[in-house]
């Protein structure tokens, strides 16, 4: 797959959001190059793994190459979403890389697979943005992820705003350990 559907190469802005009450919200990854804004829809789950991604690769860069740790800390304030919130297509799965030559992270990304597509009709979408850019993506995204509902200590599911039935509890009370 040499050509992407949507090609945005050293972003201006890249961020993600969600959008909805607890329980119920949907999240976005966008990115913007000049006046072209590409929205895509993303799971909780995978904004999580791409913030804990993100991470986990600008840390190895800076271990690799401590030259590189010290800028880092661009403050970036603005993180919104921007409207029209109009997705492209449902995010399938990412993958980050680093190009070294030019100092930018890039962000695969390939559209989920339903019944009635073929794999290679997929859509695709290349972000290359620059490491502070991406330190703020994956912040900003941890803290997206974390505002949503509360997880239960005891099984890791979601707590829902009108109750949870937690199946390690068994039907009884909560332990007292």
């Amino acid at each position: 797959m040499s050509e992407f559907t949507y090609d945005l190469d050293a972003v201006q802005r890249i961020t993600v959001g969600a959008v909805g009450p607890k329980g119920q919200r949907v999240f976005y990854v966008q990115a913007r190059r000049g006046s072209r804004v590409i929205t895509l829809l993303a799971e909780k789950e995978q904004v999580r793994a791409l913030a804990d991604a993100i991470g986990r690769l600008l840390d190895s860069l800076a271990e690799k190459n401590p030259r590189l740790a010290t800028s880092d800390d661009l403050l970036v304030t603005d993180m919104s979403l921007e409207e029209p919130l109009e997705p492209e297509f449902r995010v399938g799965q990412m993958g980050l890389g680093y190009d070294s030559e030019r100092d930018l992270v890039v962000l695969l990304i390939q559209g989920a697979t339903t019944a009635e597509d073929e794999e290679e009709d997929q859509p695709t979408a290349r972000f290359s943005a620059t490491r502070p850019q991406m330190r703020a993506l994956s912040n900003h995204a941890g803290q997206v992820v974390a505002a949503g509902r509360a997880i239960c200590g005891n099984c890791g599911r979601p707590i829902d705003p009108a109750g949870h039935f937690c199946p390690q509890r068994n039907g009884h009370g909560p332990s007292h350990g």
